[in-house]
């Protein structure tokens, strides 16, 4: 019996060690998630930070109250009652398993249910809103931690609208011809993001066509200017920095 304890022990040690890291001693914030994003929607009304108007004060309102439209930032506010870290750690699951539900969906062909369907477009919207929330309108909110997070969780989001695409094109007969298996889908959507397009598969009903368009816009909107303001906020130490001595 002491034994088996001791193992669980050390496996809960393992796993805490390996998914939290060293727990750190960061002062609870004032401002819980959902006050921060309330407080910044006020901030951007009131021009506090930028002297804005017309076209781009409504924008950057509307990309602010969003987020308080999907569950993300919830689970945030639920997660971070018991520390920074295991904020983070939640919205880590959160997001896999969002990349995850469009993968379900076609494993289990369920691209006709429109409940799921309907589903995975609501948190697809979160994440193609979220982006340009924290670039345009997070007048008070703070940085992330680390920026190199902030890449790979983008990364895991641009997977996600590849899965979610592919979701879409097998909804319906909008190409040229019919997909064989979901593979064929999920290839498709990822040339189509990458806009190679090598001419096997192409739309040829109004509704292909907007899906292409859209998802070739997010494909610019992700590589071009997300990952590159992200990309510039990166301050790495390591094997290639010249200040790294042995």
């Amino acid at each position: 019996y002491k034994s088996s304890h001791f193992m669980l022990l050390k496996m809960r040690y393992i796993l805490r060690k390996l998914l939290l890291g060293n727990v750190s001693q960061l002062s609870k914030a004032k401002y819980n998630p959902i006050q921060k994003r309330i407080r910044n929607i006020k901030s951007i009304w009131n021009n506090d930070h930028q002297d804005d108007n017309g076209i781009e004060k409504i924008v950057r309102l509307f990309l602010s109250f969003s987020q308080l439209l999907f569950p993300g930032i919830y689970i945030k506010y639920l997660a971070a009652k018991k520390g920074h870290e295991y904020q983070d750690l939640a919205m880590d699951s959160y997001i896999l398993v969002k990349v995850a539900f469009p993968i379900v969906i076609l494993w289990n062909h369920w691209q006709h249910n429109p409940w799921l369907v309907g589903m995975m477009i609501y948190v697809l919207l979160e994440t193609v809103l979220y982006i340009p929330t924290l670039i345009f309108a997070s007048d008070l909110i703070s940085r992330p931690r680390s920026y190199k997070r902030s890449i790979l969780l983008l990364f895991l989001n641009y997977l996600e609208i590849i899965f979610a695409y592919a979701v879409l094109y097998s909804c319906g007969n909008y190409l040229n011809k019919p997909f064989a298996d979901n593979l064929d889908a999920i290839y498709f959507s990822i040339i189509t993001s990458s806009s190679i397009g090598f001419g096997d598969f192409h739309p040829i009903t109004p509704i292909g066509k907007i899906l292409v368009s859209t998802q070739a816009l997010l494909f610019l909107f992700f590589v071009v200017l997300f990952l590159n303001f992200f990309s510039t906020q990166i301050k790495s130490k390591g094997y290639f920095d010249h200040e790294n001595k042995e």
